[in-house]
């Protein structure tokens, strides 16, 4: 299994976070290739399916997902359902307690400019996926002419860790109502992202 992780911290309530992560169409906004996804059944706990539909140079694609199991708030565990052997989760991690009560940071800074509220300690979020490109289905997409199937999987596969980190980028200025520059941690064992 091919495995990314794309994490950073984000300055807000642990309990939003999880809300916000919850809410799987909300993740058409972040991402370039993803255009919709629909609930096609559940509420967003486990056993939630939804269809997320992918469009990128000639091809589009429909994943099917679902909900495995849900931690609150700290995980959001889910899998691919059909034509490729592929889940992951969202972890939001609290912050440890013990923080300054002034939101003061090691050098004494408060940070005011990157944060919602500067007494407000970080959380930690991250999106982890694993995935088996070698489980994909040759038959889930319609190829162009001459367009092999092995070459769509040699260009796409590198797009994911772009994604990810769009998506993570995105939903933490959402989450933060703010525009600062998003640091993030990349993880990625993997010969082909």
């Amino acid at each position: 299994m091919d495995e990314l992780v794309v994490s950073t911290e984000v300055y807000a309530d642990p309990e939003d976070v999880y809300a916000f992560l919850l809410d799987f169409p909300r993740y058409a906004d972040y991402s370039e290739y993803l255009r919709e996804v629909r609930t096609l059944e559940g509420e967003g706990g486990p056993g939630t399916r939804y269809a997320l539909r992918f469009a990128w140079w000639k091809i589009s694609y429909t994943a099917h997902s679902e909900v495995t199991g849900v931690e609150p708030p700290e995980r959001i565990d889910w899998e691919i359902t059909k034509d490729i052997d592929a889940g992951g989760c969202w972890r939001v991690t609290p912050a440890e307690a013990g923080g300054d009560p002034d939101g003061a940071d090691a050098d004494g800074d408060t940070d005011a400019d990157t944060r919602g509220d500067p007494t407000d300690d970080p959380c930690e979020v991250a999106l982890e996926v694993e995935f088996d490109p070698g489980s994909a289905s040759s038959d889930a997409i319609d190829l162009p002419a001459l367009v092999s199937f092995d070459w769509v999987l040699k260009k796409a596969i590198p797009l994911i860790r772009g994604e990810a980190e769009r998506v993570v980028e995105r939903a933490v200025r959402d989450l933060e109502d703010s525009t600062r520059d998003v640091d993030l941690d990349v993880y990625v064992d993997s010969a082909r992202i």
